[in-house]
């Protein structure tokens, strides 16, 4: 199981942590009618226990101690630290009557689950062709002057438009019979036996997701090589 990340490392934020997951908690839990009724009181008192046991020995070490006392403190830091964690993952992260606020307010890191936009380049990638054997061609391609296959940030990958032709391809919209997504550096593409000996035309587009819809950069320059 993942660890959560909600509950802080430094023991005396742990200590505030645990303590106002308790208290609210037990606030949830009492009424009439009570907010949540999904969590056992006996699962509260045991977490109350390990909270107990913990703060006592914590206390202890806050003034000059001695070497075994310090262990225990530790020791029972883990227990209560995995007190916690399992107490939260079962009664709190998951459970359809904990609010975002509710987990807000024990300290329960709420994911966000909107994706940013991200914002695509202007023009498209730096790019270079290698023969890479028979009938094959790898594209090498960069953000700007960056290193091989470095990309702009939020961007996973380059759309690589191609195809093979007598004369250079022209025009605002460039008209390539093929495609292919790329996301690793080189990437390979292999020709048919009949085009050895010709050129191959390239162009790439940066790609990236936008509100769920596909966002694009410019055209890169163009490129050619000889399908060896």
């Amino acid at each position: 199981m993942a660890k959560n990340k909600s509950v802080p490392r430094a023991e005396a934020a742990f200590d505030v942590h645990l303590r106002n997951l308790l208290s609210y908690t037990e606030m949830k839990c009492s009424g009439t009618p009570p907010a949540w009724t999904h969590i056992p009181p006996q699962a509260r008192s045991a977490l109350g226990g390990h909270y107990t046991a913990w703060h006592t020995a914590y206390e202890v070490t806050l003034v000059p101690c001695t070497s075994p006392q310090r262990a225990e403190k530790n020791r029972l830091h883990k227990v209560a630290d995995r007190a916690e964690r399992d107490f939260i993952n079962i009664y709190l992260r998951f459970h359809p009557d904990v609010t975002e606020d509710d987990k807000r307010n024990v300290g329960v890191i709420v994911p966000d689950t909107t994706r940013t936009p991200v914002d695509v380049p202007e023009a498209g990638p730096v790019f270079i062709i290698v023969q890479l054997g028979p009938r094959r061609l790898g594209i090498n391609y960069q953000f700007g002057q960056g290193r091989k296959g470095s990309k702009p940030p939020g961007i996973r990958g380059a759309r690589i438009y191609y195809g093979v032709f007598d004369e250079m391809p022209d025009g605002e919209e460039m008209k390539f019979p093929a495609s292919v997504w790329a996301t690793r550096c080189p990437h390979s593409i292999t020709f048919r036996e009949s085009d050895r000996g010709k050129r191959a035309w390239f162009a790439l587009k940066w790609e990236a997701e936008r509100g769920g819809e596909k966002g694009e950069s410019g055209w890169s320059e163009l490129g050619s090589e000889i399908i060896p």
